[in-house]
Order: C-alpha cells, then sequence, then structure tokens
C-alpha cells in the first residue's frame, strides 16, 4: 500500500518496486568512531573463508598442472668455461665435471647415514617435504632474510634436477609439488641414489663416487664414517668447506664433520664406542690443477671466476656445469709486462744460498681509473703456488697508507682540542707539524697512552728530526712522525671512513692506535692500486672488476659491475696528487722517476721490516706492488732484512720499485 496525495492508499502492484539486494553492512550500521569501521566476526570468517576458497583452489591447479620431468639427468651435460683477454682473444678452457653414477648399494651404509644425519634424518618417514622447513622458508624468502635452509633430500634432488636455484616463491612451490609427486613415484632408496648422484661436491665432482675420487683418490665404497662424514659437509657448500683453500675453510669443514658425527650418534646410526674412533679430521688430498690454469692464468681465472659468483645469480654448482664464455678485464701485453717485470727484479733470489731468500713472495696488480684490472702478479706459477699474492690480505702497507690519510685531513679537517659545537679546523698542504723524531702522540685530552704504560711517540724512518714541516713535504718526503699525529687530530674512525670509500675493505683495517695512521692496515695490491687510481681521476673511485660480461652458450647474463662514486673532492685529489708527483721528482720515490713524466707515487714500509711496498700510477694506470716473506703453512710475516744480499740500510720497497718503474716504463703512458 502507498499513500496518496490527497489522502487514502493505493495497493503496490507487484513488480513495481522489488526489494533492493542486500549489501554489506560496512561501514557498520549503528556504530561510531572506530567500531564502525572494525569488521564484525562474521565478516572476519567470511573473509577468511573466501581467502582460504581461494589459495587451496589455487593449490589445486598448481599441484594438477605442475609436471614432474621426464629425463630426470638430462642436466648432466658438461661444457666447458672459456676465458677471454680483455681483447676477445681466448685465455683458457677450463672445467671437467667428474660425473659417474653408482647404485645405492656401492655406498657404505655409514656414508648415506652421514648425508642423512647432516641433511634429513626424516628422510625415510617423511612425504618428501617438510612442513616445518618449508614454513621456515617462505618466512625468510618473505623477510628477505637467508633462504637456504629446510629442504628435504627429495626437494634438493628436485633442484639438482633443474639446477635452477633462484629463491622465489614460484620455484619454491614447484619444488615442493614435484618432490610431492615424486616421493610417490619412486621408492626411497631410488630418491636417495639419484640425490648422491647428482649432488655437486666442489673440486667439479657431480656424485659421492666422483667426491671420493676427487678428495681421498679411493672408491666410494672404501669410504669409512669418517671420510663420509666430511663429505657430506661439502653439501653445505663445497666453497666453504673445503679444508684445502684456506685455514677459515679448515675450521669449518672440521667444526660440521665432528657435528655430522655426533648427529650420527644422536640419530642411532653410529656407536658411541666408534665414533670414539675418530677424533682426527680425516685430511683430503691437494686438489689437482689442471694444466690450462699454469703460469699466470691460473691466478687470473681465479679472480674472474670469484667475481662471477659474487656478482651473477650463477652458483658455483651452475657454473661447473660449463657452457660459460667469461671476458675479463686482463690485457695480456701488460700481464706478460708485469711477470717479466718481477723476473727481472728477483732474479738475485737465491733460497739455496741464502736462508733470508727462502719464502720470499711478491704480488703485484695493475688498475685502470675506472676500476678495471689489466694485470695480476700472483706467485711464480699458479701449478706451484696456488696463492695469490695479489690478493693477500695478510701484509701492513706501512707508510703506503699515509696519502689516505693526507686526504682525509685536506677533505674532513681536524680537532685538536674538544669543542662544544665539534667544530673543526681546516688542512692545507702547507699545514705545518713537528716533523721531530720521537714526538709525544697527542689526543685532545693530551698524551695517547699505550697499553705499556708509556705515552705513544712518533717514529721517523730513518729516525731523523725534520724540525716544522708541511704535510705536503711530509708526504713527498716519506716523514711518518707527523702523518701520525695527522690522523690522531683528523680521527682514526673518519681516516678509516676515507679509506673505505677508496675502496678498502673493512675487514683488512688495522687496529684502531695510533700506528693506524702509518699503515697497520692490510690490503690487499689489488685494493691498494685501485685506491691510488682516485687520486688520478679527480677523487671519483670504482671498486675493481675483473669481468667485463659473461654469456652461455652466447646467451648474456646478468652482471653486477660497480659504479663510480665520488670518494674525494677534485681538490683534495688534485693535492693528494701533487704531492705524490711531488715525491717521484724529489722526495722518496725518486727512484720511480725512470718510469716517465707524470709519474706519482710513494714507496712503503713498516718498523718491523716484514713487508715493502710501492703504490703509484701516471696518467693511464695505478699499480701497487708488495714484498713480504711469509711460510704459508702458518701465514707468519718474516723479516726481509738481507733479502737478496742488499745491506741492512737497504729499504724493504727498493724491490717493488724495482718492479714498479720497470712495469710502468714497459707498458708506458698515453691513454
Amino acid at each position: 500500500m502507498r499513500a496518496h496525495p490527497g489522502g487514502g492508499t493505493e495497493e503496490e502492484k507487484p513488480g513495481r518496486r522489488g526489494r533492493r539486494p542486500r549489501r554489506p553492512d560496512y561501514p557498520r550500521r549503528g556504530r561510531s568512531g572506530v567500531r564502525r569501521w572494525l569488521p564484525s566476526w562474521r565478516q572476519v570468517l567470511l573473509l577468511l573463508a573466501a581467502g582460504l576458497a581461494v589459495l587451496t583452489g589455487f593449490l589445486t591447479w598448481f599441484y594438477v598442472t605442475t609436471q614432474v620431468p621426464d629425463d630426470l639427468n638430462s642436466f648432466a651435460t658438461q661444457q666447458n668455461n672459456v676465458y677471454y683477454w680483455a681483447d676477445g682473444t681466448e685465455m683458457a678452457r677450463i672445467g671437467e665435471v667428474n660425473r659417474q653414477e653408482v647404485p645405492l648399494g656401492q655406498v657404505p651404509e655409514s656414508v648415506q647415514w652421514a648425508v642423512l644425519a647432516a641433511e634429513n634424518e626424516t628422510f625415510y618417514s617423511d612425504p618428501g617435504v617438510s612442513f616445518t622447513g618449508i614454513g621456515r622458508a617462505v618466512y625468510r624468502m618473505g623477510s628477505g632474510g637467508d633462504t637456504q635452509g629446510g629442504s628435504t633430500i627429495t626437494q634438493q634432488y628436485v633442484k639438482n634436477i633443474y639446477l635452477n636455484q633462484r629463491q622465489d616463491i614460484s620455484r619454491k612451490l614447484s619444488e615442493i609439488v614435484i618432490a610431492v609427486k615424486l616421493d610417490q613415484r619412486m621408492s626411497k632408496p631410488d630418491i636417495l641414489a639419484g640425490y648422491l648422484n647428482t649432488s655437486w661436491f666442489g673440486r667439479g665432482s657431480y656424485g659421492i663416487e666422483r667426491a671420493a675420487a676427487a678428495y681421498y683418490g679411493k672408491d666410494v665404497s672404501q669410504l669409512n664414517p669418517s671420510e663420509g662424514a666430511f663429505l657430506a659437509a661439502l653439501l653445505k657448500g663445497a666453497g666453504q668447506f673445503d679444508p684445502t683453500i684456506s685455514p677459515e675453510n679448515h675450521q669449518r669443514a672440521v667444526d660440521r664433520w665432528s657435528w655430522i658425527l655426533n648427529r650420527m650418534v644422536k640419530v642411532g646410526k653410529l656407536s658411541p664406542a666408534e665414533r670414539a674412533k675418530y677424533t682426527v679430521f680425516p685430511e683430503p688430498k691437494p686438489a689437482p690443477k689442471s694444466a690450462g690454469m699454469s703460469g699466470q692464468v691460473g691466478y687470473l681465472v681465479d679472480m674472474a671466476r670469484a667475481y662471477v659468483e659474487s656478482h651473477t645469480d650463477i652458483t658455483a654448482a651452475q657454473f661447473d656445469l660449463g657452457g660459460h664464455q667469461i671476458y675479463t678485464t686482463f690485457e695480456k701485453p701488460k700481464v706478460a709486462a708485469l711477470n717479466a717485470a718481477v723476473q727481472d727484479a728477483t732474479k738475485n733470489i737465491d733460497p739455496d744460498q741464502r736462508a733470508v731468500d727462502q719464502f720470499v713472495r711478491v704480488g703485484a696488480a695493475s688498475v685502470a681509473p675506472d676500476g678495471r684490472i689489466v694485470a695480476l702478479y700472483g706467485g711464480p706459477d699458479y701449478l706451484k703456488q696456488g696463492f695469490n699474492n695479489a690478493n693477500t690480505s695478510a701484509v701492513p702497507i706501512g707508510s703506503a697508507f699515509t696519502p689516505l690519510v693526507y686526504a682525509a685531513g685536506l677533505g674532513q679537517g681536524v680537532q685538536r682540542e674538544r669543542e662544544r659545537d665539534g667544530s673543526r679546523s681546516p688542512v692545507l698542504p702547507t699545514t705545518t707539524y713537528n716533523g721531530n723524531d720521537g714526538v709525544n702522540v697527542m689526543t685532545p685530552e693530551g698524551p695517547y697512552w699505550g697499553r705499556d704504560g708509556k705515552i705513544v711517540k712518533t717514529a721517523n724512518d730513518p729516525k731523523r728530526d725534520w724540525g716544522s714541516i708541511s704535510l705536503r713535504t711530509a708526504v713527498e718526503q716519506s716523514v711518518n712522525g707527523p702523518m701520525m699525529q695527522l690522523g690522531m687530530d683528523v680521527g682514526l674512525d673518519r681516516v678509516q671512513k676515507t679509506a673505505t670509500d677508496l675502496g678498502l675493505l673493512p675487514d683488512s683495517m688495522g687496529e684502531m692506535v695510533p700506528a693506524y695512521a702509518v699503515g697497520n692496515s692490510t690490503p690487499s695490491a689489488v685494493r691498494a692500486a685501485d685506491a691510488y687510481a682516485a687520486f688520478d681521476a679527480g677523487g671519483r673511485h670504482t671498486d675493481p672488476y675483473s669481468v667485463l660480461k659473461i654469456t652461455r652458450n652466447g646467451a648474456p647474463i646478468a652482471l653486477r659491475l660497480p659504479a663510480a662514486a665520488q670518494a674525494l673532492t677534485p681538490k683534495v685529489a688534485g693535492d693528494v696528487d701533487a704531492a705524490l708527483k711531488g715525491a717521484v721528482r724529489t722526495g722518496s720515490a725518486k727512484a720511480a722517476a725512470a718510469a716517465g713524466p707524470g709519474t706519482a707515487g710513494k714507496p712503503g714500509t713498516n718498523p718491523d721490516r716484514t713487508a715493502g711496498w710501492f703504490v703509484g700510477y701516471n696518467d693511464r694506470l695505478s699499480t701497487a706492488v708488495t714484498l713480504f716473506r711469509t711460510d704459508l703453512k702458518d701465514l707468519k710475516l718474516l723479516s726481509l732484512e738481507g733479502v737478496g744480499g742488499a745491506s741492512s740500510d737497504t729499504p724493504d720497497s727498493a724491490l717493488p720499485t724495482q718492479v714498479w718503474t720497470s712495469y710502468m716504463k714497459a707498458v708506458g703512458s698515453g691513454r
């Protein structure tokens, strides 16, 4: 019924006006404030139910459409990795993958359980996936954290099949679905056999049979539980657990080997009595080296490979399968010239006649202003000494560090007294300091007291008094006292910031004491050369790199190359450049003047005579040469006094300066 304007009513005709459809009561009527916008419990449950239905439908669709690959081992086709010189000519072909399938019955049960105890102790009872592990992995992916861990043996086998290490939700879902289907299709022993035969163990070895040969020179059937535990440790990452690579690797390998043996006891697969037999780590044999890696090539290949693995999404396992073309920054003529310069300078080194000539090491690196590493001298021969002298971070740079302190002072000023407003006084090349030997090192609060309870004093080399001296002259003449005090006045933390801005790595930094300013840090020759390059480039710095591009079977692969950054102002860089050129003309680096006009550089020595350096540049290249003595078994630095028959007063920088000068003269100047 409805009312007429004049009164009375009229029956509503059916169909003229139907009831309006109900809409969700949101925002909620009859509520005010925040409660008006809060959904009811019924609405929340409806939303959850709808979301669950959509998710269930998606997962069902994903499960049905995801197929198990027909040929589980099609990935095993191996190719060489080819390295090229900067001019595009071939440098080396590297990479023979060793892979040999063996039936599970040939793998000792104790070795099988070493793997299972380390990777997936519930393998024989789980459905192919670990739901707690999945939750953990999803959480880590969602939070941007570490994405490793949480996978069962079956899931890892699936990853081996695909060799797809992308860490994203789609790849993880595919892995889970295939793992579940595979678990239903294959027996557990077959899955375990497939996993052991396709896993990467390092040293180019795929499968536990070739791993046993690569590390112990024996058939897998001959492995004992201790050796099996070590091979199981490699599954966590062979590059981090091969003990022959570095002392750090060795410690990691021993720790995980011991942990795996203990896990085997815990899961009941190794008796405590047998565990007690294995107290000595089963040292593997040294890794064999390819003949194509002889001379300097091996050092170049190692550096290029390390750059690829850290600046692309290619894993070490994928890389070992081959098919990659790596175009390096190394220039063959410059590598040859640097090698010749070292050979000539060290011709008088005779370890058979002089004990002090034993364990002598020379390392050198040459870097372009844009960060390209164009030449390297890593040692006498990669096949004889795999340790790369040019990339070691164990040798103090000494007084060759002082130009960085000078740059920090020019750029940031000093604070000799504690001002409430934190104000700092500017520093100029003409700013004078006390250049005498044995001057007290000062802080704003007074003298700096060392841990021995004595005031720390400056020490010039030789112990010469220079009187009042400008900072520029201190750099040119290598007067250490003013530079030590300048470091304290600038603030060692600020000096460190300048050093890292110029490319020195934080883990190579020395202790923050007055000696920091005169070179207790241990940068590699590569990093030292790269830092000096910024002085010639108007203060612009680019991290060093060794690879220009990489392809696989001709298809380009994304490579993360460094970008240039303004580490110093052009004015500061120009002032440091002027001092380093002055050092060559009339100062401590005069011996390098023969390298040609426009040469700039600085020798480096340290008080205990364990290192000699020369770092410098011309208008196209920055090069660092380091000399040290060390037994590579313990890496302890030894004295250089008398090396090559030199007199006791010969500076330890003499031989590096000779190498540097000869090389830079050979490669010339001009862009």
